[in-house]
C-alpha cells in the first residue's frame, strides 16, 4: 500500500471495487467450474497419507504467548487417486478418527458425489480431503484452481513475510539482537517481498511490560527507518491491552502501519474503544482479526459494526470451500479477507488461488519454506506481488 491514502482505499472496498483491480462485483468471468462431466467418470480408488518436510530460511523465534517455532513443520497430507490414473494431493485436515472415518467413507466414492468445481466440498464427510479434492479436480479438468473459482486470468495481490519474531531474545547484546532483525528484514525483502509482519508483545510473557512495550516500539520504529519503502504490519497475539495498544500508537508516532493484527480477544467493547480512539486521532490502519480460536458469529457481528475490516481465520482452519462461500458475503459487507497462512508456504500458495479466483485480498501471509519433499511449482513472488501458478490444480508435485 505504499502509504497510499487509506480512507479512498476503504471507500474502494466498501463500494465493491477494491484498488489494484482485486475485486469485482461478481468474482466471475466466463468460467464457473460447473462443467464437471469429466469428473463423473472418476471414482476414487484410493486414499494415501505421508509426511513432507518444510524448512524455513532461518529459526523463528516466539510471538506474545509461544516459545520458539523452530526451524519448520512436518505436514501431514492426503493424496487422492482415481481408477482412471488421476491423482491430486493437499494438506489433511484433521486426524484421529476423524479422518480415519472420512477416508473410508470418501474412498469409492464418484469425484462428484463429495465435490462440484463450482462450489467446492458438498458432502462434509469429505472436507479432510478439500485442498486435495481441489488440486485432483482440477487436474482432471485441465485448470488451475483459481480458474476453477471463476477467473481465467487470477488476481493479484501483495504479500507479506509473516516471520520477523522477537529474535533478538536471547541475542549476545541488545545490539547484536537489533542487528539480526535489520538482517532477517533484509533476507526478506531480498526474496521479494514488500511487506513485513512485525510481532509485537513482548511484555505480555517474555519482558518486564512496560519493558516489553517499549522495545515494540523500537523495533517498530527501527525498521521503519531502515526500510522507509516497506509497509509494516503488526501483530500481538492478542497480547495488548487497549490501553497498550494506544500506548504503542501512540509510540511510534507517525509511522503509518498496513494493519495491526489481534491486539487482543475480540469482544466488542474493547474493538469499540479502540476504533472510536483511532477516529478521533486520525489513525488509519486496517484492523484485522479472527485467527485464534475464532467465533464466527461473534466476527460477523464486529464486521458489520465496522470495528474490523481484514478477517483472518486459517485456510485449513476454516477450509477452502468455506472460504469460497464466505468470501461474498464478505464483499457485501464491505470486509476484505487474508487467511490465516502461518507454518507452511502450502497454505500461502492455496490462498493465492483463492485470492486469484475470487479477489477482496489487500495481501496474503507469506511464509518461505522450501522442502525436499515437495516441488512448489510456478509461483512467483516479484516486487511484493504473488501470482499463483498457472499449471492445473494448485500447480505443486510430492518428490
Amino acid at each position: 500500500m505504499e502509504r497510499r491514502n487509506f480512507l479512498q482505499y476503504l471507500s474502494a472496498l466498501t463500494g465493491g471495487t477494491l484498488a489494484g483491480g482485486l475485486l469485482t462485483e461478481s468474482h466471475q468471468e466466463n468460467h464457473n467450474g460447473s462443467d464437471h462431466h469429466q469428473l463423473q467418470d472418476h471414482t476414487i480408488e484410493s486414499i494415501e497419507f505421508r509426511d513432507v518436510k518444510l524448512q524455513y530460511p532461518r529459526l523463528v523465534g516466539k510471538n506474545s504467548y509461544k516459545g520458539i517455532h523452530g526451524r519448520g513443520p512436518t505436514i501431514n497430507v492426503s493424496i487422492l487417486k482415481t481408477d482412471k490414473g488421476a491423482s491430486g494431493w493437499g494438506i489433511a485436515r484433521g486426524g484421529g478418527d476423524y479422518l480415519k472415518n472420512s477416508t473410508e467413507y470418501v474412498k469409492g466414492k464418484k469425484i462428484t458425489d463429495v465435490f462440484d468445481p463450482g462450489q467446492g466440498i458438498i458432502d462434509d464427510k469429505a472436507l479432510p480431503f478439500d485442498i486435495a479434492l481441489h488440486d485432483l479436480s482440477g487436474i482432471i479438468l485441465d485448470i488451475p484452481v483459481y480458474e476453477m473459482l471463476g477467473r481465467n486470468e487470477p488476481f493479484t495481490t501483495n504479500c507479506y513475510s509473516g516471520m520477523i519474531y522477537f529474535d533478538e531474545l536471547g541475542a549476545e547484546s541488545l545490539s547484536a539482537g537489533m542487528d539480526k532483525i535489520l538482517e532477517e528484514c533484509q533476507y526478506d525483502i531480498d526474496h521479494g517481498y514488500r511487506q513485513l509482519k512485525v510481532k509485537i508483545g513482548r511484555g505480555s510473557k517474555w519482558m518486564d511490560h512496560d519493558e516489553g512495550l517499549q522495545r515494540d516500539i523500537e523495533v517498530t520504529k527501527m525498521i521503519d527507518e531502515h526500510f522507509p519503502e516497506i509497509d509494516i504490519l503488526v501483530d500481538a497475539n492478542n497480547g495488548y491491552s487497549v490501553e497498550d495498544t494506544i500506548a504503542y500508537l501512540e509510540g511510534i508516532g507517525d509511522i503509518k502501519l498496513f494493519w495491526f493484527e489481534e491486539p487482543f480477544n475480540e469482544n466488542r467493547e474493547n474493538y469499540l474503544e479502540l476504533r472510536k480512539w483511532m477516529l478521533d486521532h486520525g489513525i488509519e490502519t486496517f484492523l484485522a482479526d479472527g485467527e485464534y480460536q475464532p467465533d464466527q458469529d461473534l466476527l460477523r457481528s464486529l464486521y458489520r459494526q465496522r470495528l474490523l475490516d481484514v478477517h483472518l481465520t486459517d485456510i485449513i482452519g476454516l477450509s477452502f470451500s468455506r472460504w469460497r462461500q464466505l468470501m461474498p458475503q464478505l464483499v457485501e459487507m464491505g470486509i476484505s479477507a487474508s487467511p490465516h497462512c502461518w507454518g507452511s508456504q502450502l497454505k500461502t500458495y492455496y490462498t493465492a488461488h483463492l485470492c486469484g479466483g475470487l479477489g477482496n485480498m489487500p495481501t496474503i501471509e507469506g511464509v518461505t519454506c522450501t522442502s525436499g519433499d515437495v516441488d512448489f511449482g510456478k509461483y512467483e513472488l516479484e516486487e511484493g506481488i504473488l501470482t499463483p501458478s498457472p499449471d492445473p490444480g494448485f500447480g505443486m508435485e510430492l518428490i
